[in-house]
């Protein structure tokens, strides 16, 4: 119990005095707390659509309650299990090539020297992030046009045939995979940079005086420094594993390549709204999606917890 004679001396304030102080905080924090209310958790009580066959005009209180049947459905599909395979692959890819892409990128950064080319190369990094998917995809067709593409230009300057890239589905994998790079690479590296810059500098100064070179220090001080930061970043990638950028996908798919390019998100959008309008079996694939990545970000978070002495976890 505290004493009323250590709260007096100041040492531990008031409940009332603490809540008081903090007033200004909570009604910044206000807005964030009404939007995630009205926007994410509100809409949650629209899953009981995916235990029905819901028609739009009879509403979801007058719709008929049929269970599992449209999980039942939905498995039964061909085109849903093409689009959990296309999504696991490109998510596998993106975990394997994309997340620690902004971290290297990020120790090459911390070690560049000269402020405005730092200043310069972070800027140039950025500007990608910045750029809508409908603009990128534009951008990621001219370069790859079988006609006037530079890649394809290159192909003919070494005396090969052009490709048709966007119209193969062989290559749609890779051109998801790399046009993701070059969008989030810069962005995704700011976290990892503010991590950097909060290592204490004698800890370089000591290693420096203990002979470590560059590699060395990166590798016994910088990347210990920041791995809480990796391990809270891997957890949130883990949980949005099956969640591969619609606009991407929208921006990039043709009917050519439909049967690599197909992901759950697109299955959701051409089940839910472009032609079927099965509602039903729209929502129950994302919550089906939804459950997967809880379970995901649950274990990744305990096993982080382990492999950073409790340090790396969300909770």
């Amino acid at each position: 119990m505290r004493s009323a004679a250590t709260i007096a001396a100041g040492t531990v304030k008031p409940r009332r005095k603490l809540q008081k102080d903090h007033i200004r905080l909570y009604l910044l924090f206000l807005p964030v707390a009404v939007w995630y209310i009205v926007f994410q958790y509100v809409p949650m009580g629209g899953l009981v659509i995916a235990f029905q066959d819901f028609k739009i005009l009879k509403g979801i209180g007058a719709s008929k309650f049929v269970g599992l049947e449209n999980f039942t459905y939905l498995f039964s599909l061909p085109s849903f299990l093409q689009a959990i395979r296309n999504t696991l692959i490109m998510a596998a890819q993106r975990l394997v090539f994309s997340f620690p892409l902004p971290i290297l990128f990020a120790l090459l950064l911390n070690e560049v020297q000269n402020p405005r080319m730092k200043k310069a190369a972070q800027t140039i990094s950025y500007l990608p992030h910045f750029i809508s998917w409908s603009v990128a995809g534009g951008l990621v067709y001219m370069l790859l046009s079988p006609n006037t593409g530079v890649i394809n230009n290159v192909i003919k300057m070494l005396g090969g045939s052009p490709k048709n890239f966007l119209g193969q589905s062989q290559y749609f994998y890779g051109i998801v995979l790399f046009s993701g790079m070059w969008k989030n690479l810069g962005w995704g590296s700011i976290v990892y940079l503010a991590a950097i810059t909060g290592i204490d500098d004698q800890l370089y100064e000591a290693a420096y005086i203990d002979g470590a070179g560059r590699l060395k220090r990166i590798w016994h001080v910088t990347l210990p420094g920041i791995r809480t930061c990796i391990a809270v970043m891997l957890i949130l990638e883990v949980g949005n594993f099956l969640s591969i950028s619609f606009n991407q996908i929208f921006a990039l798919i043709n009917k050519a390549v439909l049967d690599k390019g197909e992901t759950l998100d697109y299955f959701v959008y051409r089940m839910g709204l472009n032609s079927s309008n099965n509602f039903s079996v729209a929502t129950a694939t994302g919550l089906i999606k939804s459950l997967v990545g809880l379970v995901m970000i649950l274990v990744t978070n305990k096993i982080a917890k382990k492999l950073t002495d409790g340090e790396g976890g969300i909770w």
